[in-house]
C-alpha cells in the first residue's frame, strides 16, 4: 500500500494554517506527521499524549482526510469529552461527523444500525449494573439452584465473571481457575446461567455493557458486508490509552483497520497497571508483531516533574524485562531529591507524613497539590487516624473512606452488638445479611429480640446469644439454617477468651462464616477480606474493645463530613490507591507502606508477570509528582496471629534506587508529639 495521504475527491481539505514544528517538540511532530499505515506511539507520562492525539487529527484534516473518516477511541466519557474539547478548540470550529468516542458509545452506535443482524431490534435497552444483576439473579432462581448449600455467587459476583470471560475471551472454567477458584466446582451451572442470562437478554431486547462491544465484534466477524463498510470508512483510527485495552477491544481494532492498515495507538506500556479487571499487556508489546510495517514513535520528553524525580522513575522502572526501551527526559528546572524515610511503625509513618503536610502547607502548597499514595487501601488506616488527631481535612479518591466500606461496617457491627445490645442498627445491619429478612423483618426481629433482651439482661454468661436464640420461633423458614449460625457466632464473641479482644473477635467473624459471605457476594473478595484481615491488626493498638469502637466511632462522624464541608476541596489532602490517581499529578506525592509483601503485594510476586505489573504501579505512582517525592515505610508492622509486631524488610523497589538519587531519613526513633 502506497505511504502517501490519499485526497478524497468529494471532501475539500481543511485549511487550518498550524505551524506544527512551532507549537510541538521534535518527538510529536515525527508523530503527528507520521506517513499512513500502522503507528504505534509509546508516549511517557506527562509527555503530551493528548496533545499529540489531538494535532494529528487536525493534520490528517489538513491533508484532506474527512472528519467522517476517521475513528477516534478513548477510554473514559471524560476522556472523550476533553479530547474533542481540544479538537474544537484547535481548528475553531465543531466537527459533528468525526467518530469519537469510548469503545462503548461507539460501539452501542453501530449496533443500533445493525441490530437486526444479531437477534435484536435497534429499540435495544441498555442495561446498568444494578439491572443486569437482577437479571442474572432471575436467572439463577430459573435454574432453581440452591444458592446456600453450594455457596453460589450472587448476581454481581457472577457479572463480573461473565465480564471477564466476555473481554478476554476464556471460558468461565479457565476464569474461574484464574480468579476464583473457590467457585471452581460449579463450573457448569455458573456457564449454564451465563446461557440463560444471554438468552433472557435476547428475549427482552437487552444489552448489558459488555454486550456493546462483544456483539459489535461478532457483527464485523460474522457479517462480511457490514464488516467491509467499516473497513472502508474508517480510513484512519486512533486509539488513546492504547496499553489498558484488552483481547476483545484489541482485536475490534485489528479488524477495524484490517483494510487501510492506519492504526495510530497511543499509550505507555509502563503505565500498563490494570490486568486484574482484563486489561492484556501483550496487546502494546505485541503490536509491531501484529501489524509488520509498524512505525514506532517515542514521545519521552516529560513536562511535569523535575529531573530529579523523572531520574528515580526511570530507575524504579529500568528492572523490567517486557517493556520498551524508553527513558524520560526533563523539560522542567532542578528541584529537590525524592526523599526515602524509614520510620519505626505504621503510626510513626502516619506521623511523619501528617507533620510535614503541616510544614508544606506553611510554606504555601496549597492541601489539594499534596497526594499521599498507596497500593491498597487498608495501608492507610493509621494514616486516616492519625490526620483526624490533627485535625488535617482529606478527602478519599473513592469517595468511600475505609471505615465506611460495607464489610468494615458488617464487622463492626458484630463487636458493636456484643459490647451494646440496645444497638438497633447494628442488629438490623446484621440480621439482613441473612436470607429472607428484609427492613420490615428486621423490624419484627428488633421488637422480638429488644423485649427477650430485656428479660436475659441479668444472665451472666452469653445473654445477648439467648436472646437471639429466643427470637428463633419469628424468623422466616429460609433463614433458620443462617439465624442458627449467627447466634452461634454471637455466642463465640461474647466468651472468654475472645470477648474483649478486638483481633480475635474479628478473626473469630471472619471464620463464622462472614468470609464465605464476601465470596459469595463481592467479586474483590480477596481485597475485601485483605482490609478485615488488616483491621484487626490496625486494633491491637488499642487496649480495649470500647477503646477501639470510639475511636472507630470519632472517625466514621468525621468522615461523614463534621470536619470537611464539600465546598474546600482545597483545603483537603487527597489520599488515594494508585490505580485511582492514575492520570493525575500533583505537587507534592508521598508513597507510603514501601515493604515486601505490601508493595509489592505478596500476591503479585507468585510470578514475573505479577511483579512487573506492580513496579508498573510503582512507576505511575512516582510519576504522579511535579515537585516533591516522598517514599516511607515502616520498620516494624503487627501482622495477625502475632503477639507481637515484626521486622519488615523495604520493598524491592526501594533497592533498584540508587541511593545517590534520594536523600534518606532514617526516622527512629521518631516522636510525633515532641
Amino acid at each position: 500500500m502506497s505511504r502517501e495521504y490519499v485526497l478524497q475527491p468529494f471532501r475539500s481539505p481543511v485549511h487550518l494554517q498550524i505551524d506544527y514544528a512551532r507549537e510541538l517538540n521534535p518527538q510529536q511532530l515525527a508523530a503527528v506527521t507520521a506517513p499512513p499505515g500502522p503507528a504505534l506511539v509509546i508516549a511517557g507520562a506527562g509527555s503530551g499524549k493528548t496533545r499529540t492525539l489531538t494535532y494529528r487529527v487536525a493534520f490528517l484534516l489538513e491533508q484532506g482526510i474527512p472528519a467522517d473518516r476517521i475513528l477516534l477511541l478513548t477510554f473514559t466519557n471524560k476522556a472523550a469529552r476533553e479530547m474533542m474539547r481540544r479538537v474544537t478548540d484547535l481548528l475553531g470550529q465543531e466537527l459533528p461527523s468525526l467518530w469519537g468516542g469510548t469503545f462503548h458509545s461507539i460501539g452501542n452506535r453501530v449496533l443500533r444500525q445493525h441490530a437486526g443482524l444479531i437477534g435484536y431490534q435497534r429499540d435495544f435497552t441498555i442495561m446498568d449494573r444494578e439491572d443486569a444483576k437482577d437479571l442474572i439473579d432471575a436467572c439463577v432462581g430459573e435454574a432453581e439452584i440452591d444458592v446456600k448449600a453450594t455457596h453460589f455467587p450472587k448476581g454481581e459476583v457472577l457479572g463480573d465473571i461473565f465480564s471477564m470471560a466476555l473481554n478476554t475471551h476464556k471460558s468461565i472454567p479457565d476464569i474461574l481457575s484464574a480468579q476464583y477458584d473457590y467457585f471452581a466446582s460449579l463450573a457448569p451451572r455458573i456457564a449454564d446461567v451465563q446461557r440463560r442470562y444471554a438468552a433472557r437478554k435476547r428475549a427482552t431486547n437487552a444489552m448489558d455493557f459488555d454486550d456493546l462491544l462483544s456483539l459489535w465484534l461478532k457483527l464485523l466477524q460474522e457479517h462480511a458486508e457490514v464488516r467491509e463498510h467499516y473497513q472502508r470508512r474508517f480510513q484512519f483510527v486512533l486509539v488513546d490509552e492504547y496499553q489498558d485495552t484488552n483481547q476483545l477491544q484489541g482485536d475490534l481494532i485489528d479488524l477495524l483497520a484490517g483494510r487501510h492498515h492506519n492504526v495510530m495507538v497511543v499509550g505507555d506500556d509502563a503505565q500498563s497497571i490494570y490486568a486484574w479487571r482484563g486489561a492484556n499487556f501483550k496487546n502494546i508489546l505485541k503490536f509491531p508483531e501484529r501489524h509488520p510495517e509498524t512505525q514506532t514513535y517515542k514521545i519521552e520528553t516529560n513536562y511535569r516533574s523535575t529531573p530529579e524525580i523523572l531520574d528515580v522513575a526511570n530507575a524504579a522502572i529500568a528492572a523490567n524485562l517486557n517493556q520498551f526501551d524508553k527513558q524520560l527526559a526533563p523539560a522542567r528546572k532542578s528541584g529537590a531529591k525524592p526523599v526515602l524515610a524509614a520510620c519505626g511503625d505504621a503510626a510513626e509513618q502516619a506521623a511523619f507524613v501528617a507533620q510535614r503536610v503541616l510544614e508544606l502547607r506553611e510554606e504555601g502548597v496549597a492541601p489539594n497539590q499534596m497526594a499521599i499514595l498507596y497500593r491498597s487501601h487498608f495501608h492507610a488506616l493509621e494514616l486516616q487516624l492519625e490526620l483526624t488527631r490533627r485535625n488535617l481535612p482529606f478527602s478519599i479518591a473513592s469517595g468511600i473512606r475505609f471505615f465506611e466500606q460495607a464489610h468494615v461496617k458488617d464487622v463492626a457491627a458484630y463487636l458493636k452488638l456484643v459490647s451494646n445490645p440496645r444497638d438497633e442498627l447494628s442488629f438490623k445491619r446484621l440480621v439482613q445479611l441473612l436470607p429472607g429478612i428484609g427492613r420490615k423483618g428486621a423490624d419484627k426481629l428488633w421488637q422480638v429480640f429488644n423485649a427477650e433482651r430485656g428479660v436475659r439482661s441479668a444472665e451472666v454468661k452469653s445473654f445477648v446469644a439467648r436472646a437471639l436464640q429466643a427470637c428463633a420461633a419469628s424468623v422466616p423458614k429460609k433463614a433458620a439454617v443462617a439465624w442458627a449460625q449467627f447466634v452461634a457466632t454471637i455466642a463465640q464473641l461474647e466468651a472468654k477468651p475472645v470477648c474483649g479482644k478486638t483481633s480475635a473477635m474479628i478473626q473469630l467473624v471472619l471464620e463464622a462464616g462472614y468470609e464465605d459471605y464476601l465470596k459469595e457476594t463481592y467479586a474483590n473478595y480477596r481485597n475485601r477480606l485483605e482490609d478485615l484481615e488488616q483491621l484487626g491488626n490496625f486494633a491491637r493498638q488499642f487496649e480495649s474493645l470500647e477503646d477501639f469502637l470510639t475511636q472507630l466511632a470519632l472517625l466514621t462522624n468525621v468522615e461523614a463530613g463534621d470536619n470537611q464541608p464539600a465546598d474546600n476541596d482545597h483545603e483537603k489532602i487527597r489520599l488515594s490507591t494508585i490505580h485511582q490517581a492514575k492520570g493525575l499529578e500533583f505537587e507534592v506525592v508521598f508513597i507510603i507502606m514501601l515493604c515486601e509483601g505490601l508493595f509489592p503485594s505478596a500476591r503479585s510476586m507468585e510470578n514475573l508477570e505479577g511483579e512487573e505489573e506492580e513496579r508498573r504501579l510503582f512507576y505511575v505512582a512516582i510519576t504522579r509528582a511535579r515537585n516533591e517525592l516522598y517514599l516511607s515505610y515502616p520498620l516494624i508492622r503487627a501482622i495477625q496471629g502475632n503477639s507481637g509486631d515484626v521486622m519488615q524488610q523495604p520493598s524491592r523497589f526501594l533497592g533498584e534506587i540508587p541511593k545517590a538519587l534520594i536523600d534518606e531519613w532514617n526516622l527512629r526513633p521518631f516522636n510525633p508529639y515532641g
